[in-house]
């Protein structure tokens, strides 16, 4: 089978060596393009040096030049710069994969028009893993639907710019969608002062942001007695790598609609 030829957003960040990284170890992929922001120190060099492994793609910033030799583009950037990339996969007719999390109302409701358009995996955590553990969570709520109180931990290194994260939101949703609950009524971020005995109903986050944790999620359901957790811990980021390769293969041969890792991992 031909090999798709993936273009990466933030090709010089943590997430874009990553990608290159994974790319270059997939059969089935190849590097159209690495690209970054106008005033990177990387733009030129190749991007595979980045990893150790010379290919012959220099890192550029002409988005239009970098899609028009792209299969696929993968944006795990910032949420400005992936509602840019939108726009340039529709004009060039180009799937796209998006782990950027942080969107406003605004921003999810471009990215369904877009959608209208060009294949989109949209997901809040692409690890095969992590969205195992959203499968757990829907049965766990589901069984411990009276009498256990629901708290979601999560920890990020000290870079990341959105708390909760949005598989800690997504997490919160599942399970508040599981107890029939609305998450925007129940949720509540961070505790301090006199805040009164706590609401059955309550779904509460509470967030840590350290170092260079790339990305650990509990679940705690705690009732009498007992507590149950449910833990995801990420030791490097080539488990969301994978699965971002693993939703651009999905998209092969569809021409337009909206998808999550559920949909990719057959899960719906």
């Amino acid at each position: 089978m031909e090999q798709i030829r993936y273009a990466i957003a933030g090709s010089s960040g943590r997430m874009g060596r990553t990608l290159i990284e994974a790319v270059q170890q997939d059969a089935g992929a190849s590097l159209g393009a690495a690209l970054e922001h106008s005033s990177s120190p990387f733009l030129g060099k190749d991007a595979g040096e980045l990893v150790g492994a010379p290919c012959g793609i220099r890192i550029g910033s002409d988005l239009d030049a970098a899609l028009a030799v792209s299969d696929c583009l993968i944006d795990f950037t910032r949420t400005e710069g992936t509602l840019l990339h939108l726009e340039a996969c529709r004009r060039h007719r180009v799937s796209l994969v998006i782990g950027t999390t942080g969107f406003s109302a605004q921003g999810k409701s471009a990215i369904e028009a877009a959608a209208r358009e060009i294949p989109i995996v949209f997901a809040p955590n692409m690890a095969v893993g992590v969205n195992a553990v959203f499968r757990l969570l829907d049965v766990a709520a589901r069984i411990l639907n009276e009498g256990y109180d629901v708290e979601v931990i999560e920890a990020h290194h000290r870079h990341k710019v959105d708390a909760p994260s949005g598989t800690a939101l997504r997490m919160g949703e599942v399970v508040a969608a599981a107890l029939g609950r609305d998450l925007s009524e129940c949720a509540v971020y961070g505790r301090e002062g006199h805040t009164g005995e706590r609401p059955a109903t309550q779904i509460g986050f509470s967030t840590i942001r350290g170092g260079d944790i790339v990305g650990d999620h509990t679940v705690l359901f705690a009732g009498a007695g007992e507590r149950i957790e449910i833990t995801h811990k990420s030791a490097s980021r080539m488990p969301y790598a994978l699965g971002a390769l693993r939703a651009g293969r999905f998209m092969r041969g569809r021409d337009r609609g909206l998808f999550d890792m559920q949909d990719v991992l057959g899960l719906k």
